[in-house]
């Protein structure tokens, strides 16, 4: 992979095709959203390939071209992510307003690139190559930094035979849900090109939630941005896709239930357990070692009453299960699963609200360094997620890849498998030591399917 330099060829900003009154408002932000001002970008893309016997250079041509009208199309839809963040201080009291201004900013960013690359450079290396984290736009910057740069970005990346195409999108205006969405509706507009009376099949909800008797505007009792905001270099990692057929799947969801006596532990709830136990074993931890696994929670249908699904922004917590490294590997798969379980369905209306009424009584911010503790292991984004639907001319998605945004030892993200069905991918960022470990794992490698991709 020497010729693995990523070269921009063009870059431009998209507004929205049109500008509505709302738009022109300032677009305020929640405690979910607000907490994130220190965490890193969404970073999530496809690989495709390209059609044989087609004309390259056309083939490239309207994909950036119907891309970037498909863009301007979505912007008007989800406007907020057209904007720059803006800062309102004030020294007495001391307050820092953070909040979306959509009137003076250029736009998101598109950005055409290219790298002299096969799509098996990508797909076939053992470990995921870190130049793909130069398909992505906003390398290591955090949420905070959207006061100066996009809020979002679309990377077309083309390889010799193939085609990257990487979203980046400010933590602050969305989560993983959202994120999708927004995606989703891109590719819907893209397949729909030409059809001028078109109207999207789910549009967002941009009307934010607040409690009671507070917002639109929240304060954060800083004056200055040291005060909330640090950044954060990931250690030495090695990055692995690891594949489970939604055969291996069941057969763990049925032996979590059994040994729990109980029909109630989902089939995801069983992997994140299994994942739990394997690697804190290939982490060789002292007995006494505590360790947590944490999984990120909607908490849209948990509000009474619940939020749309549809409602744009973040409306995210992680529920933890906590024990030590000898109580979770003295026990069986079923235990750890049990104790997840009771970490979600104990996730309750009373709980998101609690959360955000401690917030507002003591505003903070996620730090990378502190949510992400090198004992436990952190499950982001979800195989719920439509990933694998979204086209763009060039067919169904090879791959999904992440950038460089939240990758920490025991990090897994949670994506939907290609062939679909319940099947699953988990993206595992583990220290080089810890990996060589659970690739050593018999009973791990036992229940991973044949990697694809």
């Amino acid at each position: 992979m020497e010729q693995s330099t990523v070269r921009i060829i063009s870059e431009c900003y998209v507004t929205p095709q049109h500008v509505s009154d709302q738009s022109k408002q300032p677009y305020y932000l929640t405690t979910w959203d607000l907490v994130m001002l220190s965490m890193q970008y969404i970073q999530k893309g496809l690989l495709y390939t390209k059609p044989e016997n087609s004309c390259e250079e056309n083939l490239i041509k309207n994909v950036l071209d119907r891309l970037k009208q498909s863009l301007s199309i979505s912007l008007v839809h989800f406007y907020p992510l057209s904007g720059r963040l803006v800062t309102k201080i004030e020294e007495n009291p001391k307050s820092h307003f953070v909040f979306v201004d959509c009137n003076n900013s250029p736009g998101a960013k598109f950005i055409h690139a290219a790298v002299d690359l096969s799509v098996s450079d990508i797909v076939s290396p053992t470990y995921v190559p870190l130049v793909v984290q130069s398909f992505f736009d906003h390398d290591r910057a955090i949420n905070y930094d959207g006061h100066t740069r996009p809020l979002l970005s679309i990377q077309v990346t083309e390889l010799v035979d193939g085609v990257f195409i990487g979203c980046s999108m400010n933590h602050v205006l969305g989560d993983g849900a959202t994120f999708w969405h927004f995606f989703n509706t891109l590719s819907e507009i893209f397949q729909a090109q030409g059809d001028t009376k078109m109207k999207i099949s789910r549009p967002p909800v941009l009307e934010k939630w607040f409690p009671e008797g507070h917002g639109p505007l929240l304060n954060l009792p800083f004056t200055n941005q040291d005060e909330f905001i640090t950044r954060f270099e990931a250690p030495e990692l090695l990055e692995r896709m690891f594949h489970f057929s939604a055969k291996s799947i069941a057969k763990l969801k049925e032996r979590a239930n059994t040994e729990s006596n109980t029909t109630k532990i989902s089939s995801f709830q069983s992997l994140s357990a299994f994942v739990w136990r394997s690697i804190t074993k290939a982490r060789h931890f002292p007995n006494e070692t505590v360790t947590g696994c944490r999984l990120g929670t909607n908490n849209r249908s948990r509000l009474e009453p619940a939020l749309p699904p549809d409602y744009f922004g973040n409306s995210v917590q992680t529920v933890r299960a906590v024990t030590t490294a000898g109580e979770l590997l003295d026990h069986n798969l079923g235990w750890a699963a049990w104790k997840l379980h009771q970490a979600v369905v104990n996730h309750t209306d009373k709980q998101v609200r609690g959360f955000v009424n401690g917030w507002l009584d003591s505003p903070f911010t996620y730090q990378i360094a502190q949510l992400f503790d090198p004992q436990s292991v952190m499950f982001g984004s979800s195989p719920r997620f439509n990933m694998y639907e979204n086209e763009f001319g060039l067919g169904k998605g090879l791959m999904l890849r992440s950038g460089y945004a939240h990758k920490v030892d025991g990090k897994v993200s949670s994506y939907p498998g290609r062939e679909g069905g319940g099947s699953v991918d988990l993206e595992i960022c583990l220290s080089p030591s810890s990996m060589k470990a659970l690739e050593s794992d018999e009973e791990f490698m036992s229940v991973v399917s044949a990697d694809v991709f």
